[in-house]
């Protein structure tokens, strides 16, 4: 199993916080967002970029192996999690970019993209990798948001 795998994606008490500098960043509380030094997602102004966001289960681990559209779903669980802890939904969202490692699934990665987004589609973008951070995750996704 990758490293920082082990544990659930966010501790049910860790909020957004504000900088000093009115910036606003919350933590899904992923042991390597230290290690690495990121946040799940920052919000400047009406501005809200989240960052890649990986299939990882509620109690750690992968979501969903093998299973495409399962794993974009969780993705984008995970992005609305951080975006409404910045006051914002899956609405705001402008643009989204999907990294997949097989884009011969690209109908299992677009019909969740599709399901979130139909009432408000936003830009995307949609490319293969060679892999992701474990050998079990088919897609991250990455989502930038203008609020107002």
């Amino acid at each position: 199993m990758a490293r920082g795998l082990d544990r659930g994606p966010r501790p049910a008490d860790h909020p957004a916080m504000t900088d000093a500098d009115g910036r606003r960043r919350t933590y899904s509380g992923a042991p390597w967002e230290s290690e690495v030094g990121y946040c799940r997602a920052v919000r400047v102004g009406d501005r809200i970029w989240v960052t890649g966001t990986a299939p990882v289960a509620e109690g750690g681990g992968v979501h969903a192996p093998g299973d495409a559209y399962a794993q974009a779903r969780r993705c984008l669980d995970l992005i609305e999690r951080a975006l409404r802890d910045l006051g914002a939904d899956l609405s705001s969202v402008v643009r989204t970019r999907m990294f997949v490692t097989d884009v011969s699934r690209w109908r299992d990665y677009g019909r969740a993209h599709r399901e979130r987004f139909a009432d408000h589609p936003p830009a995307t973008t949609m490319v293969e990798v060679r892999a992701l951070i474990h050998p079990d995750m088919l897609v991250e996704i990455e989502a930038d948001a203008v609020v107002g």
